[in-house]
């Protein structure tokens, strides 16, 4: 076993779940790189030093150049506003240190483009924060498509959606004012990560986007909400395919509906995450009175499962996605080589995006390979 230093930049939500991980991970899959939490990054000394002790960190610094350039850091986390991304992730590359960033990869597609270039000329092992693809179920709802279990897709619906701001009295916040907070930068693109990684490449976007509630209360007054609520994608596979995606942030009722259905010429497949550990596959064969769809429990038989627990059935939860990533991340330190989902992948879910908004814009079909 080989220990390997930790810098994670940014200690809130995202970054107490990858502490989280990174404290966990070398037990849980026993792997040979063993993460040291060397040092944590806030805005503030007194918030970088809170999250220093509450997290287990060896020190703590207010400034991101002094977390990256330090040499018992040997892997860089970031977890901060999407504002920072590109310039601690170029920092990073530049010094040959692995990164693992956060989605969505900077503000912009340029930024995301540039990003994945540096990371590729320096080879630099590189990876985005799409950690709710990595569940066993969905994982191995990747396997049985991979192995042909449904035949070739035809179909595919996907969706993101909560109600963390469904109410219009909830105050104005951060989330509703910056564009890579809203729902295109902040949902949409989970379910489109999912689409890509289970039925392919996406070739044209026909798009619309919407603020549902314009204002909400704010402290001086209502102020203008300045981004997305919700958005609509009509989308079309290169392998011919047809799809549809609906993210949204103001579903009554819904507080993690990330799902998708998915039908093939010889079966399908349904999952939402709301009932993360199973998934229903229908195979198309056998008498039809006896046909139907049978609900699969997640268990020490699916990718990633046994590490957790030995019993079938008893279920893993949002914190183990990010300890499952967190091993993809060492393993691929370890081999020099990039896991799956890399910046480039990263960088394809923001080109749908973008061909959305400018479908949105034109109201037309928009090729993805245009942006």
């Amino acid at each position: 076993m080989t220990d390997i230093g930790i810098g994670i930049v940014g200690g809130g939500y995202m970054g107490k779940a990858h502490a989280v991980a990174m404290a966990a991970v070398g037990a849980v899959f026993e792997t040979r790189l063993r993460p040291q939490l060397e040092m944590v990054c806030a805005t503030s000394a007194e918030s970088a030093e809170r999250y220093r002790s509450a997290y287990g960190f060896r020190r703590a610094t207010s400034d991101w150049r002094e977390l990256v350039s330090d040499p018992a850091v040997g892997a860089v986390i970031i977890a901060s506003p999407q504002d920072t991304h590109r310039d601690i992730a170029l920092a990073a590359i530049a010094i040959g240190k692995p990164v693992l960033c956060e989605k969505p990869m900077g503000v912009s597609l340029e930024e995301a483009l540039e990003m994945t270039e540096a990371a590729e000329a320096a080879g630099v092992v590189n990876m985005v924060g799409y950690n709710y693809i990595r569940t066993p179920a969905t994982q191995f709802a990747r396997k049985l498509i991979a192995d042909g279990e449904i035949g070739d897709i035809v179909w595919y619906r996907g969706e993101h959606t909560e109600d963390f701001l469904a109410d219009p009295e909830k105050p104005s916040n951060w989330r509703t004012r910056d564009w890579a907070s809203g729902n295109m930068g902040d949902l949409a693109p989970h379910p489109v990560n999912a689409a890509l990684a289970l039925a392919g490449s996406i070739e044209a976007v026909n798009g619309f986007w919407q603020t549902v509630i314009k204002e909400r209360p704010g402290r001086d007054g209502p102020e203008a909400v300045t981004n997305d609520d919700q958005s609509q994608m009509m989308i079309r596979f290169a392998n011919g395919a047809m799809g549809h995606i609906f993210s949204s942030r103001i579903s009554h009722g819904r507080k993690m509906g990330y799902a998708y259905e998915i039908t093939g010429t010889k079966g399908a497949i349904r999952f939402d995450q709301e009932d993360q550990n199973s998934i229903w596959l229908y195979r198309a064969r056998g008498p039809e009175a006896e046909r139907g769809f049978v609900k699969i429990l997640a268990g020490p038989a699916h990718p990633d499962f046994l590490p957790f627990c030995q019993g079938a059935g008893h279920g893993t939860g949002y914190q183990d996605q990010i300890i499952i990533e967190a091993k993809d991340f060492l393993s691929a330190i370890e081999s020099g080589k990039a896991v799956w989902p890399k910046f480039r992948d990263g960088l394809e879910v923001l080109k749908v995006t973008a061909a959305c908004t400018k479908s949105h814009e034109t109201g037309s079909w928009q090729a993805v390979s245009d942006n």
